[in-house]
């Protein structure tokens, strides 16, 4: 497995600690999940995504949806079907887990099973105070504090 080496990031950026670690873990799970089930990650408008997972043959008591420190599990577990005799099985009958790192902020909204098909929904919830905002210059010649009284105190 390759590494990477983020050292001349960090000379630029602050708080992002974590950063490392949530690309190794993202190429530790990629290549232990072995690409099953497909997926598909859509951003639909702004702050709004949806993750769909290919779940083919999978019932809803047997998917389970979890997350955890900022980790969204999607694990499947097959039944065994007693007294079938299948003469080929080409339909994937494997337990799995799939595992996204979601973003600061990003919460799980709801999730649906149509068609084979499990969409969980996403929404990025910034808050107030972490949104950008402008700053005017006090164009005003008075300083902030004045030194003299502050020193009189």
């Amino acid at each position: 497995m390759k590494t990477i080496d983020l050292t001349p990031l960090y000379r630029n950026t602050v708080g992002f600690d974590r950063f490392a670690s949530l690309l190794d873990n993202a190429f530790r799970a990629e290549s232990a999940a072995g690409g099953y089930p497909p997926y598909n990650i859509e951003s639909l408008e702004e702050n709004n995504y949806a993750i769909t997972l290919a779940v083919a043959g999978f019932t809803q008591e047997e998917l389970n949806i979890n997350v955890e420190r900022g980790v969204l599990s999607i694990r499947g577990e097959k039944h065994k079907v007693e007294g079938k005799n299948f003469l080929y099985q080409g339909i994937a009958n494997r337990t799995f887990e799939r595992k996204f790192n979601l973003a600061d902020f990003v919460e799980v909204t709801g999730a649906d099973l149509e068609n084979g098909l499990l969409t969980i929904s996403l929404l990025k919830v910034i808050p107030e105070a972490m949104k950008a905002k402008t700053v005017s210059i006090n164009t005003n010649k008075k300083p902030i504090f004045d030194v003299e009284k502050e020193m009189t105190v």
